[in-house]
């Protein structure tokens, strides 16, 4: 099995200015890479092989020497990535889907390099990078397996982390009985099928007034000054912050859920398609259901849990108990079955639906 650890760096001036070089460089292979790999199919209908592009990047060495200020690693990774990138373009062709061409990386654009097998070594709080230096990392949290890559990323605001993908051995936990069905919403964040409710945090709201006025002031700095790039990396820290609160309320409420429950059923929501609705797009975007199933997801088999996802047709609209179809607008909160009596919280009629559901689903 493997996990990532993501934990942040304190590098140097001086370590800051070799990040970025590497950054640089890495950006400079992996353009050069795809107009490799572009030029001779348009040209002479070739299909260059990741295997061709490494050798040819021994010949820019030569060239150009400014590549050997990178370990080799990084730079086979940084066409790997353009081998990666024209493999799920020819998927997604051969799919029937919306294929996006593998486009060159602007200034800035490149954001993260990785090193694949060496050239990293972690000792305590210090962080050896080959090429770099020693730099200082807050390890709060220990690191449980080994190690297969690292990778190094800056931030929009322009703070560096380090990324540690580890492989470890999955250990038998019983699994549990317990089971709970789980209505996402908007007025409250989650809904169990027992009754209990999760509330919505709300962080995009909580903070959109100083994103609002960190936007005015970018908006009225004068372009390519120092008080535009100020203006702009305090935007970026604002949106930062959402969107870490919003990932550490993932990890921190699902944890809790596999914790406690054996079987976890969701909707199998069409979260695009409910973005459609401009009313409510900003809302949705906010409570981000995908990354919490997701993170629920990945935390499930550790914990000696499963998840389920279900069809969510009819699930709000549906009694829990007789099975009729009850239509509801938006704004009615309360269930109210004309067929057999039932009121209760709508939220909460969905999750036993869904809970329902799930059991039902075979395996």
């Amino acid at each position: 099995m493997l996990k990532a650890y993501r934990y942040r760096l304190y590098p140097t001036k001086s370590q800051v200015t070799l990040l970025e070089q590497t950054l640089e460089i890495c950006r400079w292979v992996y353009n050069d890479t795809l107009a490799l790999r572009k030029n001779a199919w348009e040209q002479e209908q070739l299909s260059i092989s990741l295997y061709e592009t490494n050798k040819i990047l021994t010949q820019w060495k030569r060239e150009r020497p400014e590549l050997k200020l990178v370990h080799s690693q990084v730079l086979q990774n940084a066409q790997m990535r353009v081998d990666f990138a024209f493999k799920a373009f020819f998927r997604r062709v051969k799919s029937g889907e919306t294929p996006g061409y593998p486009r060159f990386k602007g200034k800035d654009q490149y954001d993260s390099f990785t090193f694949p097998q060496s050239g990293f070594d972690l000792i305590e709080d210090r962080l050896h990078l080959s090429k770099i230096g020693v730099v200082k990392v807050v390890l709060h949290r220990p690191i449980e397996g080994t190690i297969k890559t690292l990778t190094i990323r800056r931030s929009t605001p322009g703070r560096w982390y380090a990324c540690f993908s580890v492989e470890y051995d999955l250990l038998p936990v019983p699994q549990k009985e317990s089971v709970v069905g789980i209505d996402v919403g908007l007025e409250s964040f989650a809904t169990l099928s027992n009754g209990e409710k999760i509330e919505n945090p709300r962080f995009f709201r909580t903070d959109e007034k100083a994103l609002a006025k960190a936007q005015r002031k970018l908006s009225k700095a004068e372009k390519d000054t120092p008080e535009q790039k100020k203006a702009r990396k305090i935007v970026a820290h604002v949106h930062e912050r959402i969107a870490n609160r919003r990932l550490n309320f993932a990890h921190q409420t699902s944890r809790q859920l596999v914790n406690r429950f054996g079987t976890i059923v969701f909707e199998d929501l069409n979260i695009t398609t409910m973005q459609k609705n401009h009313c409510l797009a900003k809302s949705i975007a906010d409570v981000a259901w995908n990354q919490f199933i997701t993170v629920t997801m990945s935390k499930a088999e550790d914990a000696g849990s499963r998840v389920i996802l279900v069809n969510p047709k009819n699930t709000s609209q549906r009694c829990s108990r007789c099975g009729m179809i009850v239509a509801k607008t938006l704004s009615d909160r309360i269930h109210s079955c004309p067929h057999c009596g039932l009121a209760m919280d709508r939220d909460q009629n969905a999750a036993i639906n869904i809970l329902r559901l799930g059991l039902q689903s075979p395996g």
